[in-house]
């Protein structure tokens, strides 16, 4: 069974990332379960759950933080996507990545907006890529 933070977490989940979630979540049971409860619980349970921060602002946070990186293509092409289940623009996501060039680089922002396409063409098709 599980706790009410879990569930709660389990929720927001599936919220924000969707189907994409659950397959990272389930990507794990046969590795490190307990690294999937700690994403669930702590991650969308305690973080995502806070006031303070919609959703769609705890996205472009998670997406730039991603794209500075510049080594978690994987992760942000979930938050990317999760961006736009909450409601956030594909402008709004490549203006995000694009202002990451001044603070972290432009390799990291090309990755990034690599990134960025794959995941607006699987969502609309190829011609729904942010152009700037």
């Amino acid at each position: 069974m599980h706790t009410p933070r879990y569930q709660q977490g389990w929720n927001r989940l599936r919220q924000v990332d969707a189907a994409a979630g659950e397959r990272v979540i389930a990507s794990l049971q046969d590795i490190s379960p307990d690294l999937g409860r700690y994403i669930i619980e702590f991650g969308f349970g305690d973080v995502y759950c806070r006031p303070g921060l919609s959703l769609q602002q705890r996205e472009l946070a998670t997406i730039a933080a991603l794209t500075t990186l510049g080594n978690a293509t994987p992760q942000l092409k979930v938050h990317i996507a999760a961006g736009l289940n909450v409601g956030l623009s594909q402008q709004e996501i490549h203006e995000t990545i694009l202002q990451m060039a001044v603070y972290a680089g432009f390799p990291a922002a090309l990755n990034g907006m690599f990134a960025a396409k794959e995941v607006f063409a699987e969502h609309d098709g190829p011609e729904a890529t942010a152009s700037g």
